[in-house]
C-alpha cells in the first residue's frame, strides 16, 4: 500500500504545472502584486481578480472603488494593473472579446464602440488607471515591486481631444499626454 500511494504522490507531482514558480506562490503573493501599482493607502481595499488557468478569478472582494488585476502567468514577465471599478465594463468586454479569440485592436476597438454607442457600456467622466510591468516575476511581491520596473498611470477622459481639454496628443516623455483623442477611451498618458 506505501508503494501505491508513493506511485500516486509521484504522477500528482508530474501533473502539477511546474513551468513557472508563479503558478506556485498562491493567493497571498497574487494579492501582494496585483495591488503594487496602488498607492499604500489604496492597496487593502482593492477588489483583486487573479488568473487560475485561463480563468480570471477573484481571490479578494474590494472595500474601495479600485479593481486590481493579477498577472497573467501565461505571458513572460510581471504586468499587473489596477483601475477604477467604472471601467470595469469597458475592462471586461476588452477580456470577453479576447477570450472568443477577437485580438486585433481594430476588431476590439471596433466592438467596444459599438457597445458604447448602444449604451451597452458607459464610460466614466474620468477614471484612473496604474499598471506596473517587469521583465521577470521572480520577486518578493510581499516585500514590493521587483528592482527593476516600469509604471504607467492614465487618466481616462472619454472623447477628450486637444482642442476640448488643453492637453497635447503629442506623445512625450517627460509631460502628460492625450492618447487616442476623441475615442471612448481617449486617455492622458502620465510619463513617470
Amino acid at each position: 500500500m506505501m508503494i501505491r500511494a508513493s506511485i500516486v504522490a509521484g504522477l500528482a507531482a508530474i501533473a502539477i504545472p511546474t513551468s513557472t514558480a508563479h503558478a506556485q506562490r498562491g493567493d497571498p503573493w497574487d494579492i501582494a502584486a496585483a495591488v503594487l501599482p496602488l498607492p499604500d493607502s489604496m492597496r487593502a481595499g482593492a477588489r483583486v481578480l487573479v488568473y487560475r488557468g485561463a480563468d480570471l478569478v477573484e481571490v479578494r472582494a474590494g472595500s474601495n472603488d479600485m479593481i486590481c488585476l493579477g498577472d497573467d502567468p501565461t505571458h513572460k514577465g510581471l504586468q499587473v494593473s489596477c483601475y477604477h471599478k467604472s471601467l470595469e465594463p469597458f475592462m471586461e468586454k476588452g477580456r470577453e472579446l479576447r477570450a472568443a479569440g477577437i485580438t486585433t485592436r481594430a476588431a476590439v476597438d471596433s466592438a467596444r464602440l459599438a457597445d458604447v454607442k448602444s449604451g451597452r457600456i458607459v464610460m466614466p467622466s474620468a477614471a484612473m488607471l496604474s499598471s506596473i510591468f517587469a521583465e521577470s516575476d521572480s520577486f518578493d511581491a510581499l516585500a514590493g515591486p521587483p528592482e527593476k520596473h516600469r509604471a504607467l498611470d492614465v487618466i481616462y477622459l472619454p472623447f477628450a481631444t486637444e482642442e476640448s481639454s488643453g492637453i497635447s496628443e503629442q506623445p512625450a516623455v517627460d509631460r502628460p499626454w492625450l492618447m487616442f483623442a476623441g475615442k471612448p477611451w481617449a486617455h492622458v498618458m502620465l510619463p513617470r
